[in-house]
């Protein structure tokens, strides 16, 4: 929400907080990596050269340990943080008695001169009056693993551990305090100073950024970001909020594989204090199908495609695997490895411990993800350009394969730590696998054992009707021969799976109204009533909250649509960013900003606004 920042005070705090609310910040990035920038000017969250590396700061992890780029006025000060419009370079402004200060920070894009990417540039300039500000740059290698060693170069510094170096140049002189660099400085209206934090080889000098320059890489990044948002087709009634979501998405893709990640954090939690903490900087097959899809629909065919090419470079065709052709995720280079791993010695987000890195859920079976990906596959196809013959080889390789394997208990969409299920999702989006590659084949002539398809398609519907129906709760639920009712089986109109106002369907909506619906935000399920194999409790899970305004739209149900909508936008932070869940003071919770929130978002947004005509 560009044009309406929200205003932070904390000039009363003593001492001031040691860990900064989630929403509390903004995101900057390259599409290789990002950074979390506080309302109070510190970044908290950094990983270098790319998303999954390990980080660099991380004192949203642990405020002592993790590491952090504090730059700030100097006095106390009001804050105000905001996007420049229709951008990811971000502005937080400081507020003191007769002066105001600006800190811009953007990672370079589209930069004039040359330079590869890994640069975080942070651009001080006093606005009115005269104010002085600080600055503290304390790294901390490898989620603060890794010592490293300051030494002081022409320009600047290297901070040098053993598997990155990384120079800090700034137009203000620099002070070492043991493993830490610091400043103090005062400028006058309209002065600048200029800080450059640069990926180098260890013996390299530092690059340098002067004010000039700063100034150029500014004014390329600003121009890199409004071209980019330019090729949007959307002129709907929630323009500013669409774009804003679209924008995060472009940032969570990762540009040398087209591969698209969940969000950029690890363990940031679900729960206060839980241990509902995940590594979500990897390639859900799921959420990233979802962004093809909404990328799609605002007219960014280009990333779709880049996320098409890594499906052809990096998943292997089916073979023996009992787990399926396709794992659930991948990291952004394609990976399968992507071992879960605990960081006893971080904290966590305001104590929610284990710290984890590398995510266990890798090696789940989730049946779902083959009906979401033909899906997008499908649309792809529909909206953008044909797929290729191999690649339609390739798809009825994975049709072929949910045949036969369908009808299997799994994790779930939801990634349950407590044993497989029936779980109804998996079986509607076997459906969905099926259905769309029978449209595929129907509308290009392509070969297709049709008759089989067809049967199964059938069978899934005849059994989801059977078996994913409750007489008593009058609604579907969760998984087969049960009464509990999950917010996924929203998808079931929207995926095309039962018309939005068949009488069954009707009866399903008002259920989960009554049981699952606070306000206008959606619990996924009662963990209570579903175990999931996890200790605790969670807020709602925001794409549930968006896939419900979606389906009351569906249903004709638009004032109620609408205003459930709207709702939801107040939960928005003040940047116009959502973390994964909404906790019960309407707080964020869970990595941020997610994927899954944004892209769900950016669907209901277009679906209300054509249907309000």
């Amino acid at each position: 929400m560009t044009s309406d920042p929200a205003e932070g005070d904390r000039a009363g705090a003593d001492p001031p907080p040691r860990y900064l609310p989630v929403a509390e910040h903004g995101v900057i990035g390259d599409m290789h990596t990002v950074a979390l920038v506080g309302t109070n000017g510190t970044i908290d969250w950094y990983c270098c050269p790319s998303f999954d590396s390990p980080s660099v700061f991380g004192a949203i992890l642990d405020a002592d340990r993790g590491g952090s780029f504090e730059l700030t006025a100097a006095s106390r000060a009001r804050t105000r943080q905001f996007y420049v419009p229709d951008t990811n370079v971000l502005l937080t402004r400081f507020y003191t008695g007769d002066a105001v200060g600006e800190v811009q920070d953007f990672m370079p894009v589209g930069e004039p001169t040359g330079h590869a990417a890994h640069r975080l540039v942070r651009r001080v300039l006093c606005v009115r009056g005269s104010m002085t500000f600080r600055a503290r740059v304390s790294p901390r290698f490898d989620y603060g693993r890794q010592t490293h060693t300051v030494d002081e170069r022409d320009g600047g510094v290297v901070f040098t551990s053993t598997d990155l170096a990384l120079s800090l140049t700034a137009t203000v002189p620099l002070r070492c305090d043991g493993q830490d660099v610091e400043a103090e400085f005062t400028l006058g209206e309209g002065e600048s100073a200029v800080f450059a934090l640069d990926r180098i080889a260890g013996d390299a000098e530092p690059r340098g950024c002067s004010g000039s320059e700063a100034a150029d890489l500014y004014v390329a990044t600003v121009t890199y970001w409004r071209r980019w948002l330019s090729a949007s087709r959307y002129r709907g009634r929630w323009r500013e909020m669409v774009h804003r979501s679209a924008l995060t998405l472009k940032l969570l893709t990762y540009a040398p594989t087209g591969a698209i990640v969940a969000a950029p954090t690890t363990s940031l939690p679900e729960q206060p204090g839980g241990e509902r903490n995940w590594d979500y900087r990897f390639v859900w097959i799921r959420d990233a199908a979802f962004c093809v899809y909404a990328l799609l629909r605002l007219g960014f065919n280009s990333e779709a495609a880049a996320f098409m090419g890594f499906l052809e470079q990096h998943i292997p065709p089916p073979g023996d695997d009992p787990l399926g052709p396709l794992q659930i995720m991948y990291g952004i280079d394609g990976r399968t490895d992507l071992a879960e791993e605990e960081l006893p010695h971080l904290e966590g987000y305001e104590g929610a411990s284990p710290v984890r890195i590398g995510n266990g859920a890798a090696e789940q079976l989730q049946l779902d993800i083959y009906g979401e990906l033909i899906d997008s596959i499908y649309l792809y196809d529909k909206w953008a350009e044909p797929i290729s013959s191999d690649a339609w080889e390739g798809l009825c390789g994975l049709v072929d394969w949910v045949c036969d394997h369908w009808d299997q208990p799994d994790e779930g969409i939801w990634e349950t730590r407590g044993g497989r299920k029936n779980f109804l999702y998996s079986r509607l989006m076997c459906w969905v696998a099926v259905e769309r590659a029978i449209r595929m084949a129907n509308r290009r002539g392509l070969p297709a054992d049709r008759a089989r398809w067809e049967r199964t398609r059938d069978d899934i519907y005849r059994r989801i009707m059977l078996r994913g129906w409750s007489a008593r709760r009058q609604a579907f639920v969760q998984h087969e021969d049960d009464d509990v009712l999950d917010a996924a089986v929203l998808m079931m109109p929207l995926a095309k799976f039962i018309a939005p106002t068949d009488p069954k369907w009707l009866a399903t909506l008002d259920a989960l109204g009554e049981e699952l619906v606070s306000d206008s935000l959606v619990y996924r399920y009662d963990p209570e009533a579903s175990p999931d194999g996890l200790s605790g409790d969670e807020g709602t899970f925001s794409i549930c909250s968006f896939w419900y305004v979606e389906a009351l739209t569906r249903a004709g149900r638009l004032d109620d649509a609408r205003m459930a909508f709207e709702k939801m936008l107040t939960y928005a932070n003040h940047l116009g960013l959502y973390a994964e869940q909404v906790g019960r003071a309407g707080e964020q919770q869970g990595n941020f900003p997610q994927a899954f929130t944004h892209l769900a978002l950016i669907s209901a947004a277009v679906n209300l606004d054509r249907a309000l005509g």
